[in-house]
């Protein structure tokens, strides 16, 4: 109990400390300035590790019940590479690999086996985005990032002969989407700090519909799209 105790106020007494160096250094009147030429690079480069939710954007035929989406958490990890245009413009290109899952409910269907559809997916993610940066305030910039990027799902089943009859939801393995975000730089001493939230929305129709017109799963969908969140921190 002692040990655990004494790390604990530890933690709280680092935490505090690296709260207060972190306040002094970022928001100060006058503060000091790091990475000061970081920005002036045409060209540099990072990473990022996150998380997503997946969802979908789901338009039926006709009137009936819902299909219900329960997103569950994922995450993602990717490089970055960034093309400096002008003091307050650069384009960015982030191929990822980011993983999620979707599980579907179909409230009309009573058997469990056929009421539940769980949806995996293994994208890789090619954003080109552009990012517009405000004016550099001290030790941090805020930006708003935007851009048009590309998944292809690894765990598709789209080439299955098999659909939902053998329990098997198919997907397109290939999509377009575009994406919209806000985030901020945050400069250190050794590096840039970016946390980041994006949303992402697809573009074309990824259902693939079962062989019976009249499937109880896909007979009453139009389309069904992706939709995400994604929350990204970065370091360059």
């Amino acid at each position: 109990m002692t040990k655990r105790l004494f790390i604990t106020i530890l933690i709280l007494a680092t935490t505090i400390t690296n709260a207060q160096v972190f306040k002094k250094s970022m928001f100060a009147k006058k503060p000091l300035i790091n990475l000061e030429n970081f920005d002036k690079q045409r060209v540099h480069f990072g990473f990022y590790l996150g998380f997503n939710s997946y969802d979908f954007k789901i338009d039926k035929k006709f009137d009936g019940e819902d299909i219900l989406v329960d997103s569950q958490m994922g995450f993602n990890v990717g490089l970055i590479s960034n093309l400096r245009i002008n003091e307050y413009i650069d384009l960015r290109f982030e191929p990822g690999l980011h993983y999620g899952q979707r599980n579907l409910t179909f409230p009309n269907l009573t058997d469990p086996v056929d009421r539940l559809r769980e949806v995996k997916s293994t994208y890789i993610h090619l954003p080109l985005l552009a990012k517009f940066s405000s004016k550099r305030l001290g030790n941090v910039k805020p930006y708003v990032i935007g851009g048009l990027s590309t998944s292809m799902n690894l765990s598709s089943n789209a080439n299955s002969p098999d659909d939902n009859s053998a329990n098997r939801f198919r997907m397109l393995k290939n999509t377009n989407n575009y994406e919209l975000g806000v985030g901020i730089d945050m400069y250190f001493e050794y590096f840039k700090f970016s946390p980041s939230i994006r949303g992402v929305f697809g573009l074309k129709n990824e259902i693939i519909p079962d062989a019976d017109p009249n499937s109880p799963w896909t007979g009453n969908v139009a389309s069904m799209s992706t939709r995400g969140v994604f929350i990204n921190f970065a370091f360059h």
